[in-house]
């Protein structure tokens, strides 16, 4: 385990990334602009978060506002997206940059 733990490691460092425990941790303390590759291939630029007062209240309806529901896949994020106010995913492998926002300087208009 600390091999493969070590291996995932030294990949973000050479894509200059955070680990995945150091997005989720960023995540869950700031506003985070994510890009990404999506499964079409399209390259998306997303600000989001999983900051407890940006996200809706947890529910059954909403399985995702459950965080043990949201952690239940290891190679997914699923964030809070400030621009659409809605659940989105991304795939960690699938990351190009990752850059933290203050929150006075994200607006909608911005991105």
């Amino acid at each position: 385990m600390n091999e493969e733990l070590s291996v995932r490691e030294k990949i973000a460092a050479m894509k200059g990334l955070p680990t995945r425990e150091e997005l989720l941790s960023m995540l869950s303390s700031n506003v985070v602009e994510v890009t990404f590759k999506k499964l079409d291939g399209d390259e998306r630029v997303m600000p989001c978060t999983l900051i407890a007062d940006y996200l809706p209240i947890a529910s059954k309806e909403d399985k995702l506002s459950q965080t043990k529901i949201r952690n239940l896949e290891e190679k997914v994020f699923v964030v809070w997206a400030l621009e659409s106010n809605s659940w989105r995913s991304f795939r960690y492998d699938r990351l190009i940059n990752v850059k933290k926002l203050t929150e006075h300087k994200w607006s909608p208009n911005s991105v």
